[in-house]
C-alpha cells in the first residue's frame, strides 16, 4: 500500500528570512500515529520566536525537510494503541516537543499528554495564539515562581513582567491579574503601552528605562516576583535592585552573557528558568501537566476570563505567508501573536 502524502512547509537550509528558499512549500509522508501519538490534521497554527531562532542562518543542511512549528490547533483524525484522553473528531490545540517535526503540516503527530481540548468560544485560529505562550506563562508564574492560584494570599503582592506586550506577557498578565496580584507590566512604545494596559496590567513602566524610579513614582519600593520575557542581561540589575528580600525572578530568555548571581545573595532571592519544553523533551514524569494546564486555560477561555491575544492572521498556510510571519517577529515590534490558518 503506498504512503499517502501530505504537504508541510520547511527548510533544508538556514538561511535569512528574506531568502525565498529560508523556508519552502514542500509534500511529504503523511505519519501515522504509534503508542500515545494523536494525528492531529492542522486547522491554524502560529510563529513564536523559538520558530525564528531554530531557523537563524548557521551552517547546516537537512537532508530530509526540516518542519518547524509549536502552535496548533486542529481536529484528532487517528489516535495510537495507548491513547486514553482523547478520540477522533475531538478538537485540540497545544505546542507540541522542540525534539519532534513542529506542527507546520495538513498532519502532525503529537503526545496526547501535552495536548489540551480546544476552547469553544473561539474559532482554531484563535486558539493557535495561545498553547507555547500559555504553557509559558503559567508554568512560569505557578510552576517557577510558585505563586498561589488563591486569591486571597496574593493580596497585596506584586508581579513585575519585563516584555509584557508579546506573546507570554499577553497571557501572564491575565493570569496573574486574574489570581489576585498587582500588575506591574514594562513596554516602550504607546501601542504597546495600550495593550498591556487592555490586558489587565494595573500599571505600565518602560523598561528602557531604570525601573526603580519608576516603581517609586507609582508607589512601590520593590516587588515580590519578577517574570522577565526580554532580554535578561539587559534588565538583570534592574531585576536585582528591585526584587524584595526573599523574592522570585522567573526568566524564559536565554542570556547571552554570565548573570552576576551574586546580587541576589543579601536578599535570599531566587533565580529560575522556565523553558516550557523541558517536561515533553525530557519525557519528565509531570509530562501530564501540561494536558491538564491546557485544559484549565481553555476553562478560564470559555468563561471569558482569558482572552486570545491573537493580533494578526495570515491565509493560507504556506511558505510566502510563514516567510511574512517571521519577518514580522524578527523585527522585534510585534503586539501579541501572527497566526495562520487553512492549507
Amino acid at each position: 500500500m503506498s504512503q499517502e502524502l501530505m504537504k508541510a512547509v520547511g527548510l533544508y537550509n538556514y538561511l535569512p528570512i528574506e531568502d525565498t528558499n529560508s523556508l519552502v512549500d514542500a509534500v511529504i509522508e503523511k505519519p501515522v500515529p504509534t503508542g500515545k501519538d494523536l494525528l492531529i490534521k492542522v486547522e491554524a497554527i502560529s510563529v513564536n520566536p523559538v520558530d525564528t531562532k531554530v531557523r537563524a542562518p548557521k551552517d547546516r543542511v537537512e537532508s530530509q525537510l526540516k518542519v518547524l512549528g509549536w502552535d496548533v490547533a486542529g481536529v484528532v483524525k487517528q489516535v495510537g494503541p495507548e491513547v486514553t484522553l482523547f478520540q477522533p473528531g475531538d478538537e485540540v490545540f497545544y505546542a507540541g516537543s522542540i525534539v519532534r517535526p513542529g506542527g507546520n503540516s495538513e498532519f502532525h503527530l503529537v503526545d496526547e499528554r501535552i495536548v489540551g481540548k480546544k476552547p469553544s468560544r473561539i474559532d482554531f485560529a484563535e486558539a493557535a495564539a495561545l498553547p507555547l505562550t500559555a504553557i509559558t506563562a503559567w508554568e512560569g508564574l505557578f510552576d517557577r515562581l510558585g505563586i498561589s492560584h488563591d486569591q486571597a494570599r496574593n493580596k497585596g503582592k506584586l508581579i513585575l513582567i519585563i516584555g509584557a506586550a508579546g506573546g507570554v506577557g499577553s497571557i501572564a498578565v491575565q493570569l496573574a491579574q486574574h489570581v489576585g496580584l498587582t500588575v506591574i507590566g514594562t513596554a516602550s512604545r504607546p501601542e504597546s503601552m495600550a495593550w498591556v494596559k487592555e490586558k489587565g496590567a494595573d500599571h505600565v513602566i518602560n523598561h528602557y528605562e531604570s525601573f526603580k524610579p519608576q516603581l517609586e513614582a507609582i508607589g512601590f519600593q520593590n516587588v515580590d516576583y519578577v517574570f522577565c520575557l526580554n532580554r535578561t542581561e539587559q534588565h538583570w540589575r534592574n531585576m536585582a535592585e528591585v526584587i524584595a528580600p526573599q523574592g522570585k525572578i522567573c526568566s524564559i530568555v536565554e542570556t547571552k552573557e554570565l548573570l552576576d548571581l551574586t546580587l541576589l545573595m543579601d536578599k535570599s532571592a531566587t533565580f529560575v528558568w522556565e523553558f516550557m519544553f523541558t517536561r515533553s523533551k525530557y519525557q519528565t514524569d509531570d509530562m501530564i501537566e501540561q494536558h491538564h494546564l491546557l485544559n484549565e486555560i481553555a476553562k478560564l477561555v470559555d468563561q471569558g476570563i482569558l482572552g486570545t491575544t491573537a493580533a494578526e492572521k495570515l491565509s493560507p498556510i504556506n511558505a510566502e505567508n510563514l516567510r511574512e510571519a517571521h519577518r514580522l517577529l524578527e523585527t522585534g515590534r510585534t503586539v501579541g501573536k501572527i497566526v495562520l490558518e487553512r492549507f
